[in-house]
Protein backbone atom coordinates (compact mmCIF):
# COMPACT_ATOMS: atom_id res chain seq x y z
CA UNK A 1 0.00 0.00 0.00
CA UNK A 2 1.37 3.43 -0.91
CA UNK A 3 1.58 6.11 1.75
CA UNK A 4 0.25 9.64 1.04
CA UNK A 5 3.84 10.89 0.90
CA UNK A 6 4.90 8.19 -1.58
CA UNK A 7 1.77 8.74 -3.67
CA UNK A 8 2.54 12.48 -3.84
CA UNK A 9 6.10 11.71 -4.94
CA UNK A 10 4.80 9.42 -7.68
CA UNK A 11 2.36 12.06 -8.91
CA UNK A 12 5.12 14.70 -9.02
CA UNK A 13 7.43 12.33 -10.87
CA UNK A 14 4.75 11.48 -13.41
CA UNK A 15 3.86 15.14 -13.82
CA UNK A 16 7.50 15.94 -14.60
CA UNK A 17 7.69 13.14 -17.16
CA UNK A 18 4.45 14.32 -18.70
CA UNK A 19 5.79 17.86 -19.13
CA UNK A 20 8.86 16.50 -20.91
CA UNK A 21 6.63 14.64 -23.34
CA UNK A 22 3.89 17.29 -23.56
CA UNK A 23 4.90 18.77 -26.89
CA UNK A 24 5.04 15.40 -28.59
CA UNK A 25 1.82 14.17 -26.97
CA UNK A 26 -0.23 17.10 -28.21
CA UNK A 27 0.53 16.32 -31.84
CA UNK A 28 1.37 12.60 -31.63
CA UNK A 29 1.13 11.02 -35.10
CA UNK A 30 1.14 7.56 -33.49
CA UNK A 31 -2.56 7.59 -32.54
CA UNK A 32 -5.28 7.34 -35.17
CA UNK A 33 -8.81 6.01 -34.90
CA UNK A 34 -8.34 5.46 -31.18
CA UNK A 35 -5.42 3.06 -31.81
CA UNK A 36 -1.79 3.62 -30.84
CA UNK A 37 0.52 2.62 -33.70
CA UNK A 38 4.17 1.68 -33.48
CA UNK A 39 6.60 0.95 -36.32
CA UNK A 40 8.10 -2.44 -35.46
CA UNK A 41 11.87 -2.74 -35.26
CA UNK A 42 11.73 -5.59 -37.79
CA UNK A 43 9.01 -7.02 -40.08
CA UNK A 44 6.29 -8.65 -37.98
CA UNK A 45 6.26 -11.90 -39.97
CA UNK A 46 10.01 -12.23 -39.44
CA UNK A 47 9.50 -11.69 -35.72
CA UNK A 48 6.66 -14.23 -35.67
CA UNK A 49 8.72 -16.94 -37.37
CA UNK A 50 11.61 -16.36 -34.98
CA UNK A 51 9.36 -16.37 -31.92
CA UNK A 52 7.67 -19.63 -32.94
CA UNK A 53 11.07 -21.28 -33.24
CA UNK A 54 12.08 -20.07 -29.78
CA UNK A 55 11.28 -21.65 -26.42
CA UNK A 56 10.25 -20.04 -23.11
CA UNK A 57 12.74 -19.74 -20.24
CA UNK A 58 13.23 -22.83 -18.09
CA UNK A 59 11.68 -22.41 -14.66
CA UNK A 60 12.60 -24.29 -11.50
CA UNK A 61 10.20 -25.07 -8.68
CA UNK A 62 6.71 -26.43 -8.23
CA UNK A 63 3.71 -24.82 -9.92
CA UNK A 64 -0.01 -25.36 -9.91
CA UNK A 65 -1.36 -27.29 -12.87
CA UNK A 66 -2.80 -24.72 -15.29
CA UNK A 67 -6.60 -24.59 -15.39
CA UNK A 68 -7.52 -21.94 -17.93
CA UNK A 69 -11.12 -20.77 -18.01
CA UNK A 70 -12.69 -19.03 -21.02
CA UNK A 71 -14.11 -15.84 -19.56
CA UNK A 72 -17.27 -15.45 -21.62
CA UNK A 73 -18.32 -18.97 -20.63
CA UNK A 74 -18.25 -18.20 -16.90
CA UNK A 75 -19.91 -14.78 -17.27
CA UNK A 76 -21.69 -13.93 -20.56
CA UNK A 77 -21.92 -10.25 -19.57
CA UNK A 78 -18.15 -9.95 -19.98
CA UNK A 79 -17.50 -8.23 -23.30
CA UNK A 80 -14.55 -8.98 -25.56
CA UNK A 81 -12.59 -6.52 -27.66
CA UNK A 82 -9.52 -8.62 -28.42
CA UNK A 83 -7.46 -6.17 -30.44
CA UNK A 84 -4.65 -8.67 -31.02
CA UNK A 85 -7.02 -10.86 -33.05
CA UNK A 86 -7.40 -7.94 -35.50
CA UNK A 87 -5.16 -5.37 -37.14
CA UNK A 88 -6.46 -2.74 -34.70
CA UNK A 89 -3.46 -2.90 -32.38
CA UNK A 90 -0.11 -1.20 -31.92
CA UNK A 91 1.63 -3.40 -34.50
CA UNK A 92 -1.20 -3.18 -37.05
CA UNK A 93 -1.45 -6.93 -37.68
CA UNK A 94 -3.23 -9.87 -35.98
CA UNK A 95 -1.28 -11.65 -33.25
CA UNK A 96 -3.99 -14.23 -32.50
CA UNK A 97 -6.04 -16.33 -34.90
CA UNK A 98 -9.04 -16.30 -32.54
CA UNK A 99 -10.69 -13.57 -30.45
CA UNK A 100 -10.77 -15.36 -27.09
CA UNK A 101 -9.81 -14.59 -23.48
CA UNK A 102 -8.70 -17.01 -20.76
CA UNK A 103 -7.53 -16.77 -17.14
CA UNK A 104 -6.55 -19.32 -14.53
CA UNK A 105 -9.70 -20.36 -12.66
CA UNK A 106 -9.13 -18.38 -9.40
CA UNK A 107 -8.34 -15.23 -11.39
CA UNK A 108 -11.38 -15.76 -13.62
CA UNK A 109 -13.65 -16.16 -10.59
CA UNK A 110 -12.21 -12.97 -9.07
CA UNK A 111 -12.83 -11.11 -12.32
CA UNK A 112 -16.46 -12.26 -12.33
CA UNK A 113 -16.89 -10.86 -8.81
CA UNK A 114 -15.34 -7.55 -9.86
CA UNK A 115 -17.67 -7.43 -12.87
CA UNK A 116 -20.69 -8.02 -10.65
CA UNK A 117 -19.64 -5.15 -8.38
CA UNK A 118 -19.31 -2.89 -11.38
CA UNK A 119 -22.81 -3.90 -12.51
CA UNK A 120 -24.15 -2.35 -9.31
CA UNK A 121 -22.68 0.97 -10.52
CA UNK A 122 -24.04 0.59 -14.03
CA UNK A 123 -20.85 -0.69 -15.66
CA UNK A 124 -19.38 -3.91 -17.03
CA UNK A 125 -15.89 -5.05 -18.02
CA UNK A 126 -14.57 -5.21 -21.57
CA UNK A 127 -11.52 -7.43 -22.09
CA UNK A 128 -8.70 -6.52 -24.46
CA UNK A 129 -6.32 -9.34 -23.54
CA UNK A 130 -5.83 -12.01 -20.87
CA UNK A 131 -3.76 -15.21 -21.20
CA UNK A 132 -1.10 -14.60 -23.85
CA UNK A 133 1.17 -17.31 -25.33
CA UNK A 134 4.85 -16.67 -24.60
CA UNK A 135 5.83 -16.41 -28.26
CA UNK A 136 3.60 -13.31 -28.61
CA UNK A 137 5.38 -11.70 -25.66
CA UNK A 138 8.67 -12.30 -27.47
CA UNK A 139 7.24 -10.70 -30.63
CA UNK A 140 6.15 -7.61 -28.67
CA UNK A 141 9.56 -7.26 -27.03
CA UNK A 142 11.52 -7.63 -30.27
CA UNK A 143 9.21 -5.25 -32.14
CA UNK A 144 9.35 -2.44 -29.56
CA UNK A 145 12.16 0.17 -29.48
CA UNK A 146 14.20 0.45 -26.29
CA UNK A 147 12.63 3.75 -25.21
CA UNK A 148 9.20 2.10 -25.01
CA UNK A 149 10.15 -1.25 -23.51
CA UNK A 150 8.66 -0.26 -20.14
CA UNK A 151 5.31 -1.06 -21.77
CA UNK A 152 6.17 -4.64 -22.78
CA UNK A 153 7.38 -7.68 -20.83
CA UNK A 154 10.86 -9.17 -21.25
CA UNK A 155 10.48 -12.71 -22.65
CA UNK A 156 13.60 -13.76 -20.73
CA UNK A 157 11.49 -13.71 -17.56
CA UNK A 158 8.07 -14.05 -19.18
CA UNK A 159 4.92 -12.05 -18.64
CA UNK A 160 2.19 -12.58 -16.07
CA UNK A 161 -0.06 -12.78 -19.13
CA UNK A 162 1.87 -15.94 -20.07
CA UNK A 163 0.89 -17.44 -16.71
CA UNK A 164 -2.81 -16.76 -17.26
CA UNK A 165 -2.85 -14.32 -14.34
CA UNK A 166 -2.84 -10.90 -16.04
CA UNK A 167 -5.61 -9.09 -17.82
CA UNK A 168 -5.95 -5.94 -19.92
CA UNK A 169 -9.40 -4.42 -19.60
CA UNK A 170 -11.61 -1.37 -19.40
CA UNK A 171 -15.26 -0.73 -18.55
CA UNK A 172 -18.40 0.00 -20.53
CA UNK A 173 -21.74 1.58 -19.73
CA UNK A 174 -24.42 -1.11 -19.32
CA UNK A 175 -27.14 1.28 -20.48
CA UNK A 176 -25.51 2.53 -23.69
CA UNK A 177 -23.04 -0.26 -24.37
CA UNK A 178 -20.29 2.32 -24.93
CA UNK A 179 -16.79 1.83 -23.60
CA UNK A 180 -15.91 4.63 -21.18
CA UNK A 181 -13.18 7.14 -21.93
CA UNK A 182 -9.88 6.96 -20.03
CA UNK A 183 -6.88 9.34 -19.83
CA UNK A 184 -5.25 7.42 -22.70
CA UNK A 185 -6.22 4.90 -25.33
CA UNK A 186 -5.47 1.22 -24.75
CA UNK A 187 -1.83 0.22 -25.38
CA UNK A 188 -0.73 3.84 -25.69
CA UNK A 189 3.00 3.94 -24.97
CA UNK A 190 3.16 7.40 -23.38
CA UNK A 191 2.98 8.77 -19.82
CA UNK A 192 -0.77 9.23 -20.25
CA UNK A 193 -1.06 5.47 -19.71
CA UNK A 194 0.48 5.58 -16.22
CA UNK A 195 -1.87 4.48 -13.45
CA UNK A 196 -1.18 7.71 -11.54
CA UNK A 197 -1.12 10.07 -14.53
CA UNK A 198 -2.70 13.31 -13.25
CA UNK A 199 -3.93 14.58 -16.62
CA UNK A 200 -6.99 13.86 -18.68
CA UNK A 201 -10.44 15.00 -17.60
CA UNK A 202 -11.91 14.51 -14.15
CA UNK A 203 -14.44 12.12 -15.67
CA UNK A 204 -11.70 10.02 -17.29
CA UNK A 205 -9.77 9.81 -14.03
CA UNK A 206 -12.97 8.79 -12.24
CA UNK A 207 -13.56 5.98 -14.76
CA UNK A 208 -10.01 4.78 -14.17
CA UNK A 209 -10.51 4.88 -10.40
CA UNK A 210 -13.81 3.00 -10.63
CA UNK A 211 -12.14 0.16 -12.54
CA UNK A 212 -9.21 0.11 -10.15
CA UNK A 213 -11.38 -0.02 -7.05
CA UNK A 214 -13.34 -3.01 -8.33
CA UNK A 215 -10.24 -4.94 -9.41
CA UNK A 216 -8.14 -4.29 -6.32
CA UNK A 217 -11.00 -5.40 -4.08
CA UNK A 218 -10.78 -8.85 -5.70
CA UNK A 219 -7.04 -9.48 -5.41
CA UNK A 220 -5.73 -7.79 -8.56
CA UNK A 221 -2.83 -5.32 -8.58
CA UNK A 222 -2.45 -2.60 -11.17
CA UNK A 223 0.72 -2.36 -13.27
CA UNK A 224 1.99 1.21 -12.61
CA UNK A 225 2.78 1.97 -16.26
CA UNK A 226 -0.61 0.87 -17.67
CA UNK A 227 -4.02 1.75 -16.22
CA UNK A 228 -5.59 -1.21 -18.08
CA UNK A 229 -3.21 -3.97 -16.89
CA UNK A 230 -3.97 -5.95 -13.72
CA UNK A 231 -2.09 -8.92 -12.23
CA UNK A 232 -3.79 -11.53 -10.07
CA UNK A 233 -2.24 -12.17 -6.66
CA UNK A 234 -1.43 -15.87 -7.30
CA UNK A 235 0.56 -15.33 -10.50
CA UNK A 236 3.78 -16.79 -9.03
CA UNK A 237 2.06 -20.15 -8.56
CA UNK A 238 1.56 -20.78 -12.29
CA UNK A 239 4.11 -21.61 -15.01
CA UNK A 240 4.87 -19.67 -18.16
CA UNK A 241 2.74 -21.13 -20.96
CA UNK A 242 3.09 -21.07 -24.73
CA UNK A 243 -0.10 -22.74 -25.96
CA UNK A 244 -1.90 -21.09 -28.86
CA UNK A 245 -5.62 -20.35 -28.63
CA UNK A 246 -6.48 -22.79 -31.40
CA UNK A 247 -4.91 -25.57 -29.30
CA UNK A 248 -6.95 -24.77 -26.18
CA UNK A 249 -10.21 -26.22 -27.52
CA UNK A 250 -13.68 -25.29 -26.31
CA UNK A 251 -16.08 -26.68 -23.76
CA UNK A 252 -17.79 -25.27 -20.72
CA UNK A 253 -15.26 -26.30 -18.09
CA UNK A 254 -11.69 -25.29 -17.43
CA UNK A 255 -8.94 -26.19 -19.88
CA UNK A 256 -6.17 -28.16 -18.23
CA UNK A 257 -2.80 -28.02 -19.89
CA UNK A 258 -0.21 -30.79 -19.65
CA UNK A 259 3.47 -30.00 -19.21
CA UNK A 260 4.14 -31.38 -22.67
CA UNK A 261 1.82 -28.72 -24.13
CA UNK A 262 3.76 -25.73 -22.84
CA UNK A 263 5.74 -25.30 -26.05
CA UNK A 264 4.30 -24.27 -29.38
CA UNK A 265 4.70 -27.15 -31.83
Amino acid sequence: MTTPKLRLSLVLLISSATLLYAGRLQSSPEISGGIFHLKPQRPVEELRAEALRSTPPIELGQFRKPDLVELVKVDPTIRLDIRYATDQNFLGTPMYSQARAFLQRPAAEALVRANQKLHAEGYGVVIHDAYRPWYVTKMFWDATPDDKKIFVADPASGSKHNRGCAIDLSIYDLRTGRELSMPSVYDEMTPRSFAEYPGGTAEERQHRATLRGAMEAEGFTIYPNEWWHYDYKDWKEYPIMNVRFEDLGGGQGGIRVNKTQHAVQ
